[in-house]
């Protein structure tokens, strides 16, 4: 388990999801003729002008906005994606920038398919914990996408989460510990240069996605000496809304623990924003002294978990900025033609 030098928290957290949607039914439709179900009801789709980058500048508007905090005064601006624009061009420079940071500042880009947010907490923990920086901005945020036809297609979506991780005693949440867990497990990649990842198909349930989020959340609760009675609520990475359930029976967690950080059936699977994005879901209706556990999952493959408490601080502060609920409200739908056309699906010549 790994704890803080001196104790953390979030002082604020913002989310983004495109307006635009496309129904797992009309997916359906083009490839198996609308014949047998769909594994989400439909899935977020960014704009012709929405990309990694402009989402991370739109939560972290929210997270600072949140928190209070000027722009200026973050040491911090870390980027976790999959999908980066640029495969030699940090976003977080990009980020930091429009954010209106000082340029004394550590911006960089990380990577760990869908908990490359995560790991920009964690090491954004490190940083506010060991006293290197006062206030450090961790976002996860892609754009993700999935080869026409194939079963990824209707679940790989977009959205991002943005965490501002500051001391404990200015925290709307404290983070009272957290335990990483990884292997080598190749379940799913992609290589250089190549469009669509694959999947290692065998491996995608166990021993990938189950024995990690097990591992690492088994360690925690020991860690901690608790059980999953004493959380009031609990985020799990969701690569479709089968594997958060299933593996939240598997280790003790009721449907209402989970129900209100749930949020793949309606949004798809945003990667690196998913878990993230689910524990601000989740802060929206938390209250002080409620306890919340996340983990998160990463192809390749890794967890992290991490155990919250929500403080006092938080009833006031997430009215400062819009909450998930009224992005999941705006949804202007599009047709397979549309989305192919915005997503570069149709290679011409």
């Amino acid at each position: 388990m790994m704890q803080t030098s001196r104790p953390v928290g979030l002082l604020g957290y913002g989310v983004y999801v495109p307006r635009y949607r496309i129904a797992g039914k009309e997916i359906a439709r083009i490839w198996t003729d609308g014949q047998g179900g769909v594994p989400v009801e439909a899935k977020s789709v960014p704009g012709l002008d929405e990309d990694t980058i402009t989402m991370s500048i739109e939560a972290g508007r929210s997270a600072l906005l949140r928190a209070g905090v000027p722009a200026q005064e973050l040491s911090v601006v870390w980027v976790g994606s999959e999908s980066h624009p640029y495969s030699v061009k940090p976003s977080g420079t990009i980020v930091a920038e429009a954010l209106g940071t000082s340029p004394w500042i550590s911006a960089a880009d990380y990577q760990f398919a869908c908990k490359a947010g995560s790991e920009a907490l964690t090491a954004a923990m490190g940083m506010v914990g060991s006293g290197m920086a006062q206030y450090a901005l961790a976002i996860g945020a892609d754009t993700a996408q999935g080869r026409p036809g194939d079963a990824l297609e209707y679940t790989a979506s977009a959205g991002a989460a943005a965490l501002l991780v500051g001391v404990a005693e200015a925290a709307l949440a404290t983070i009272d510990a957290t335990v990483s867990y990884v292997s080598d497990t190749p379940d799913f990649f992609r290589r250089a240069d190549r469009p669509y990842p694959v999947h290692g198909h065998r491996f995608t349930g166990e021993p990938a996605y189950f024995h990690h989020i097990k591992a690492a959340t088994t360690r925690l609760l020991s860690e901690l000496g608790r059980t999953a009675t004493d959380f009031t609520y609990a985020i799990f990475h969701q690569p479709n809304a089968k594997f958060p359930q299933t593996v939240a029976k598997q280790m003790g967690f009721s449907e209402a623990q989970i129900k209100p950080g749930l949020l793949s059936p309606v949004i798809g699977n945003t990667y690196s924003a998913i878990a993230l994005a689910g524990l601000c879901a989740t802060l929206d209706i938390a209250r002080p002294g409620d306890t919340i556990l996340m983990t998160t999952y990463g192809s390749g493959s890794g967890a992290d978990a991490y155990a919250l408490t929500v403080t006092d601080a938080l009833l006031e502060r997430r009215e400062r900025a819009p909450l998930m609920a009224a992005y999941l409200a705006r949804q202007e739908f599009v047709d397979y033609a549309v989305y192919a056309k915005w997503r570069g699906k149709l290679v011409l010549g």
